[in-house]
């Protein structure tokens, strides 16, 4: 008997604003493949990207608020301590020491971060800790550049989530999740303007903007 209340996942990112973008299809997926838990994990210094506008600790605070009423939803502030680049193979191997061999444990990524997917560090050991969940973005290709990037996907692709909860890594499962245009730099533009966002991201967060006057 598979257990449908085992599996985790952790769903990194700057969260620069963290808005619906990020959390309404992650909960639709939770609902689809029977996740327990979805833990948040704030990147400190991203490896591929410029630095977040606003501080590690303001990125903490608006996620910590944007899923305050949500029981589904955890924070996890390790990569936001570290002063040196967050890589994820690193991340997910020491999560796997913390939750114990047998588990089922899954890093969700987007379609647009599977393409680019073989560049990132130690990205071979990434599937011995964890399984991928890779939410589609409408626009991307699901092939890889690399013959032999798509042969190692293929090896490992599954399209029955059962799978992900029967082994506690080692699968990469493609996501029907629905996509919300929206995004952290269109958010903060619009900030910038002074224009609305009440429908992009929580009221906890947009509050917390303002008293903050960040992305001004």
């Amino acid at each position: 008997m598979v257990d449908m209340k085992q599996l985790q996942a952790l769903f990194g990112g700057t969260f620069d604003p963290v808005h619906f973008g990020h959390l309404k299809p992650v909960e639709a997926l939770a609902n689809q493949i029977g996740l327990s838990r979805v833990i948040i994990m704030p990147n400190n210094v991203p490896p591929h990207r410029p630095q977040p506008e606003a501080t590690s600790e303001q990125r903490k605070e608006m996620v910590a608020l944007a899923i305050q009423d949500k029981p589904l939803f955890a924070l996890d502030e390790r990569e936001l301590k570290r002063s040196s680049p967050s890589y994820t193979a690193q991340t997910l191997r020491e999560w796997r020491d913390e939750q114990g061999p047998a588990r089922s444990l899954a890093f969700i990524i987007g379609q647009d971060s599977l393409l680019t997917f073989p560049t990132w560090h130690e990205y071979e050991t990434i599937l011995d800790n964890s399984h991928l969940i890779v939410c589609r973005r409408p626009g991307y290709p699901l092939t890889m550049a690399e013959e032999k990037d798509q042969l190692w996907m293929e090896a490992h692709l599954t399209h029955n989530a059962d799978d992900l909860h029967a082994q506690p890594s080692g699968k990469i499962y493609l996501a029907e999740t629905p996509w919300f245009n929206i995004s952290a730099t269109v958010i903060r533009e619009r900030l910038e303007k002074g224009e609305a966002c009440d429908d992009l991201l929580p009221s906890s967060v947009l509050d917390y903007i303002t008293r903050q006057r960040l992305y001004r």
